[in-house]
């Protein structure tokens, strides 16, 4: 008799990771919303430091980068958690939070993780779909609000679509949230927005005890490779967190690169420089082509094929050696969503795109 696997395991959708295509030259990857940039040599070298110690376990409170991100934002170290990836703290949240019977609310399309936190723990997702501008609706949000809600969930800027959710528009929605309502409001590419302040939303982490603000290395840091995540969390949901996931999740070199990344801001400056030159150039070139997109605050397009094959397109691009993501594995078909290269990359996406359409 075969072993037995728990019934609910059939409900977690599987992650839809990018596909890596076998291709005689040079692959062009731009599908992860990962950086081309390799991280600052310093950082290279913290790596290769920690690497010398790694017969030795982490510290699992991850104290030293902790002290760093407390002070860079400030806020108090308590305030300050770790993950394996800001996905691990997503995960945590709901293992720590939701029951069957309790609701989860989020937009959609959004993050493909989300619907991972209903169907692990039981619990109902409520997908409130985004507004024909691929915005977040929150007055409809706020609407699908009710006794059973658990967790309300922003992505801000907002994968795959890349819109931004003004923060004004937040702090109005968190001071309306009932207190038993957790908001977490997924940062992961907050770097990437002009005209903003970044830190605008800690405070509604240190004057209300249901906001979470989560943040990653993956991006504009260069560290995906790593898996290392933070958030800024009142203490009892860290707790809560903590006690939920296994110990020394972040481990000993990923914790001594990210603490290092920290310290040169100049580096990741010029990162988001670069990614808005070519994030600018790659929207008008894509509009020139007569396709629309929306308006990006992230570090990759989310491309309206206007009724073209999606397969075909995505498929296309594959075989010249560029790989992009498929709208449908991401909650809407008929879109890709294509991140940047390095400029000669954003080339070649352009032209092979254009031959596709033409």
């Amino acid at each position: 008799m075969p072993i037995k696997i728990n019934e609910a395991i059939a409900a977690i959708p599987v992650y839809p990771a990018a596909s890596t295509y076998a291709f005689g030259g040079p692959l062009a990857k731009l599908a992860s919303n990962e950086s081309p940039y390799a991280p600052h040599p310093a950082v290279a070298e913290a790596i290769a430091a920690a690497g010398r110690n790694v017969n030795r376990y982490p510290d699992p409170a991850g104290t030293a980068l902790r002290e760093k991100l407390a002070a860079k934002h400030d806020m108090a170290v308590e305030q300050v958690m770790l993950g394996n990836g800001s996905c691990e703290i997503l995960l945590g949240a709901a293992q720590a939070m939701l029951e069957p019977g309790d609701e989860i609310v989020y937009a959609w399309p959004s993050f493909s993780m989300y619907p991972h936190l209903a169907a692990m723990t039981g619990a109902t997702a409520v997908e409130v779909p985004l507004t024909a501008d691929h915005r977040h609706d929150l007055p409809a949000m706020a609407a699908a609000v009710n006794s059973n809600t658990r967790i309300v969930v922003l992505c801000n800027p907002n994968n795959p679509t890349a819109t931004f959710i003004d923060h004004a528009d937040i702090e109005a929605f968190a001071r309306d949230l009932p207190n038993d309502v957790l908001l977490i409001v997924d940062e992961a590419y907050i770097e990437f927005v002009k005209d903003a302040v970044r830190d605008r939303l800690l405070p509604l982490v240190i004057d209300k005890d249901n906001v979470v603000v989560t943040r990653t290395f993956a991006k504009v840091y260069g560290l995906a490779g790593l898996r290392v995540g933070y958030a800024f969390a009142p203490l009892r949901f860290r707790q809560a967190v903590e006690v939920a996931r296994q110990p020394f999740s972040v481990n000993l070199v990923a914790q001594a690169a990210a603490a290092e990344a920290l310290a040169h801001v100049d580096d990741v400056t010029q990162r988001v420089l670069t990614t808005w030159a070519e994030r600018d150039w790659v929207e008008t070139e894509v509009r020139t082509l007569g396709l629309a997109t929306a308006d990006t605050e992230a570090n990759f397009s989310w491309i309206d094929l206007g009724g073209r094959d999606e397969d075909a397109i995505v498929d296309g691009l594959a075989k010249q050696g560029i790989i992009v993501r498929a709208g449908r594995a991401l909650g809407a078909e008929g879109f890709i969503r294509v991140s940047y290269g390095h400029h000669e990359e954003n080339e070649r996406f352009v032209a092979a795109l254009a031959g596709l359409l033409g």
